[in-house]
């Protein structure tokens, strides 16, 4: 069986873990340790009692996730942290946790696997932050309802459209998870039908502003594209069973 160690330095080399600037809550890498044996890999996306619970349950002793465990920022070890880092401990459960390596991958990426998903091709990098490019552009003519139910059928799942800009696209710009509130800013690169997870509230009066269309398929569902990608690339470089584990957010 393959060593813990040896999926952690492949992956962080693959990802360029050590490379890409992150949010400092991210900590991108193994959060948690455990004996040094992977037997079978999960993804999901965000690490919890939960997704811990249910690792244990599938018998998976190496976890990928896209939010790891120190997310909400510094937390003291008590309570419902305590007794998931107990479980972890006591079931020999290695968490790895990825975000914006992950995010930004051209190949294995949440924006890149989801564009794969929708069927657009000829994509490009755009909209720097961290000093990478966080999202992807593409100029495809498509009408909106058309681009909206693509959408819909690559996330399982409805997608709530602010149709404020043309009805048929000129130039798209994706960016998976939270991005809504960088619209302004998204629509300073002629983007004029954007995509992200979710949005804060205003941000669907200023795409009526902005004359542009807005399209919010929720956070949890559009980043669940990459630690799938992952699990599977890994699952075949080291010949190991993966699954998924889906507990969605409902946003």
């Amino acid at each position: 069986m393959p060593q813990l160690q040896h999926l952690v330095d492949y992956s962080n080399d693959l990802l360029r873990v050590g490379e890409i600037v992150d949010w400092p809550n991210a900590l991108n890498g193994l959060q948690i340790e455990n004996s040094g044996t992977v037997t079978r890999i999960g993804a999901t996306v965000d690490a919890s009692t939960r997704t811990i619970d249910a690792a244990i349950e599938h018998g998976i002793n190496f976890l990928i996730v896209h939010h790891g465990l120190f997310w909400p920022g510094l937390q003291p070890i008590a309570g419902g942290r305590r007794r998931m880092l107990e479980r972890a401990f006591q079931n020999d459960v290695a968490l790895y946790s990825v975000h914006l390596p992950l995010d930004v991958h051209s190949v294995l990426g949440n924006n890149a696997q989801l564009a794969g998903a929708m069927g657009i091709e000829n994509t490009e990098p755009f909209f720097e932050q961290k000093g990478q490019c966080v999202g992807l552009k593409m100029k495809t003519q498509l009408s909106r309802a058309d681009l909206a139910g693509k959408l819909e059928q690559s996330l399982g799942g409805a997608v709530k459209v602010f149709a404020f800009g043309p009805e048929r696209t000129e130039t798209i710009g994706l960016i998976t998870g939270g991005a809504g509130s960088e619209i302004y800013a998204v629509a300073r690169e002629g983007i004029d039908t954007f995509i992200t997870g979710e949005a804060p509230h205003w941000a669907a009066v200023a795409a009526e502003e902005l004359g542009i269309n807005l399209l919010l398929g929720g956070h949890y569902a559009t980043e669940t594209f990459g630690v799938k990608a992952l699990a599977a690339h890994l699952s075949d470089r080291f010949d190991l069973p993966w699954e998924f584990l889906d507990y969605p957010t409902g946003l």
